[in-house]
Parts: structure tokens; C-alpha cells; sequence
């Protein structure tokens, strides 16, 4: 029988345990996937908690890639053989799973499995922020929260290729580097700058038209000084916590600011938007503008100790789960 990891109540990563399961023929629009590589994302950890509640039992991850083992009834749109990746719904966490056949996209021959496995959530995630969330253009400022991590290193690559000047706060002089050999101007090293005061001085006092942020608590409220008037601020994340709530005027104090708490599930439940986006990050990550960095390779049955290096603030580029 194949193995998967499996919550049976919320808390440390000590809940994820590797069992097997038992895993059924599909049914009408779902194939059966057997997975090559998982995709690690702070989204998980969020489900573990319970800060975003799921219906236990259940199998975490929301990413991964594999070949397609068999077809439920009325599947058109794969064959058995293709290769495929998806980045929603849950339960990645699993050598074999099954998907509705409306969820995955085909990859490229470019593309290996392990490296979509490291790019679907997070690169359409940077495709939805940078396209559609906020559509940057030529001559922008952008200021990239974690730039060195995964989501941050495709927002910082993307977003200079659409012509932006890319600023971006890590934790590191390392994560620096790293952030500025992926097309970061202008990294910030928040553990000892203050990135509010250095956002000022990089803008000569202009500051930035959007701020993306999946940073949350610690980085919230600051990030709005960091804006122009009517810029935007893309909270799509949580790392240090969930952001505290807040009187709405401050909004209009600080320059009738935008906000939007955007999640990849509405800019892609429609199957059409889904294969779009997917598209436009296979076309950047083949072109080489995009280059997905796989820094951290765990086993998956070794998954409560990514978590571990995850929560630590360990990792840089992507991680993935081996299968």
C-alpha cells in the first residue's frame, strides 16, 4: 500500500505521521496521481495549527507533480502517462493521491517534476501578484517581503523582468546575496536596518507603488509607510502570525492606500485562469527570466522535520518533499 502523512489532531510537527493508506479508483473528473515530488509551503503550517482549519483526519500539501496512473469517468483532458502538476487542492503529502482532473496542468518537457513540484503554488502565487493582484509595469518600485525565500525569489526575478526596481527585506547577509543574484536592487537586511527608514532613502522619500507581503504581523503595519499615496499593499501570507486587526481609516491617513488579502484559490478556480497562469510561469521559468532555486530536499516521511526548518526561518528558494 503507499504511504502519506496523515494529521489526526492539530499542533507541532510531531502530528505528522507517515502511515499507509489505502487509495481507491477515481471517480467521475478525478485521476489517481502518482506523485514524484511534493511542495513544501508555509500554507501547510498553517493547516497543521488549525490557523487554517481542516476536517481531521487529513493529508497536508497543496503542491506537487507526478505521472497520471488512471482516469475517473469522464476525464478528457489528460491521458495516462502525462505528467502533470497542480498547486491546490490539499493532500500532497502522499505518494499517491487523487485530483480532479481540472486541477492539474500538463508540464512541459522543460520542466522536470521536482521542479514544478517547487514552483506551482509558489509561482502562480508570484504570477497572481505581480499580474493581476497589482499589474506591475516599467518604472515601478516594489518592495518584496522574505525576498529570499520561495515566493520572494520568483517575485524578485519576475518583477525585475517586467522592468521593476526590486527592493526586498531578509534576514541575512547571505539571504542578501542570495536575493540579489535573483534580481533584487536593493536588499535589506531587516535583523539590524530599519526597512521602513530604507525604503525612504533608496526612493529619495518617492517610496514604492506596492508592497507584497507574506510576511503578516511583524511586517504589516510598517509596510504601509512604505507606500505612496493610492499604493497597494498584497497581504497574501502569515509567516510571523496573523496580521492584527486595525481601524480602516488608517488607510485613508496614510494616503488612501489599497489593500488586498488575495488567496491563488479565487484568482484560479476557474480551470481557464488556472491553465493561464500556469502558462505564464512555464513560459518564464523556460525563457530563463524565472529560475526555480531548490535549496532543501527532504524525504516526505521526514516532513515533521522540513516543517521544523521551515518554521525556524532555515530555508531559502524552495523546498521540496522527495518520493
Amino acid at each position: 500500500m503507499p504511504h502519506a502523512i496523515r494529521v489526526h489532531e492539530i499542533g507541532e510537527p510531531e502530528v505528522l505521521k507517515w502511515e499507509e493508506v489505502e487509495v481507491r479508483d477515481p471517480g467521475p473528473g478525478e485521476i489517481r496521481l502518482r506523485q514524484e515530488a511534493a511542495g513544501l509551503n508555509f500554507i501547510d503550517v498553517y493547516h497543521r495549527t488549525g490557523l487554517y482549519p481542516q476536517p481531521l483526519p487529513f493529508t497536508p500539501g497543496v503542491e506537487g507533480a507526478g505521472v497520471v496512473e488512471a482516469l475517473g469517468p469522464g476525464v478528457t483532458s489528460v491521458r495516462l502517462g502525462d505528467r502533470v502538476a497542480y498547486g491546490g487542492p490539499i493532500g500532497g503529502y502522499a505518494e499517491v493521491r487523487l485530483i480532479p482532473a481540472d486541477r492539474v496542468v500538463k508540464l512541459p518537457g522543460s520542466i522536470s517534476s521536482e521542479r514544478a513540484a517547487a514552483a506551482m503554488l509558489q509561482g502562480m502565487t508570484a504570477e497572481m501578484l505581480l499580474r493581476r493582484v497589482y499589474p506591475v509595469k516599467a518604472g515601478d518600485t516594489i518592495l518584496v517581503h522574505a525576498a529570499a525565500g520561495g515566493v520572494g525569489l520568483i517575485l524578485c526575478q519576475w518583477g525585475k523582468a517586467l522592468g521593476a526596481t526590486v527592493i526586498g527585506t531578509v534576514g541575512s547577509d547571505d539571504k542578501a546575496e542570495l536575493a540579489r543574484a535573483h534580481g533584487c536592487d536593493h536588499p535589506i537586511v531587516y535583523t539590524r536596518e530599519d526597512f521602513v527608514a530604507e525604503v525612504e532613502r533608496i526612493t529619495d522619500g518617492a517610496k514604492v507603488e506596492v508592497v507584497y507581503d507574506g510576511v503578516g504581523k511583524d511586517t504589516f503595519m510598517r509596510s504601509l509607510d512604505c507606500l505612496k499615496r493610492r499604493g497597494m499593499m498584497a497581504s497574501f501570507g502569515n509567516a510571523s502570525g496573523p496580521v492584527d486587526p486595525f481601524d480602516a481609516l488608517l488607510l485613508a491617513r496614510k494616503g488612501s492606500l489599497f489593500l488586498t488579502r488575495p488567496t491563488l484559490y479565487d484568482y484560479t478556480l476557474d480551470p481557464a485562469d488556472l491553465q493561464q497562469s500556469a502558462q505564464a510561469l512555464f513560459e518564464v521559468v523556460s525563457s530563463g527570466k524565472v529560475k526555480i532555486e531548490i535549496k532543501q530536499r527532504f524525504a516526505l516521511k521526514d516532513a515533521a522535520e522540513a516543517h521544523r526548518a521551515l518554521e525556524a526561518r532555515q530555508t531559502s528558494g524552495s523546498t521540496v518533499l522527495t518520493i
